[in-house]
């Protein structure tokens, strides 16, 4: 990084337009030599998000920083300008004037965040199966029941209550029952 002389700088860009604004400076490099020469990559900050769609487990990658786009590049001459006055894009994040880099620790911190939240998602499980929980939330409330199934894709527990004398099984969200005793 600091033989080439170029840092990472921040676009502000008009919301949900950065994939707009990264494919306009890649395009511009194609047939601009002084962007070529002092722009190495464009990248938007991505992070993957698992969701249940029909039963199916679904990864999509959403934009983390809606209104960024991370530019590597050394600001000499008009490069700044250039890429400052790019459609959709509002500006540096910094100033126009003397944009301030954004350090590499940063940089490898944000483009790395997507495999450190899948990790600690899977890690936060409070509950087992067989433990007593008591219902603190919903029509339910009060009651005690044992965890039958616990469901760590939905966030979900199946707990087994008595009422009336009669166990009822209960699909109930972590948030909604808490550990007895």
């Amino acid at each position: 990084m600091a033989e080439t002389g170029k840092n990472w700088y921040v676009l502000r860009a008009v919301s949900g337009k950065e994939a707009k604004v990264k494919e306009y400076i890649e395009a511009e490099m194609k047939h601009n030599t002084l962007l070529s020469t002092h722009v190495s990559q464009v990248v938007i900050p991505m992070e993957k998000h698992a969701s249940l769609r029909n039963g199916k487990r679904v990864i999509k990658e959403k934009i983390s920083l809606p209104g960024y786009v991370f530019v590597e590049a050394s600001l000499v001459g008009d490069v700044a300008h250039t890429l400052r006055f790019m459609p959709n894009v509002l500006g540096f994040l910094g100033g126009l004037d003397n944009p301030s880099p954004v350090p590499q620790a940063d940089i490898n911190r944000m483009l790395g965040t997507a495999e450190e939240t899948e990790l600690v998602d899977d890690v936060n499980i409070p509950y087992v199966v067989d433990e007593t929980v008591k219902v603190i939330d919903g029509p339910f409330s009060g009651f005690s029941g044992v965890i039958e199934e616990v469901n760590t894709e939905k966030r979900k527990l199946k707990v087994m209550v008595k009422i009336f004398g009669r166990k009822t099984p209960l699909e109930l969200g972590f948030m909604q029952v808490e550990k007895e005793g």
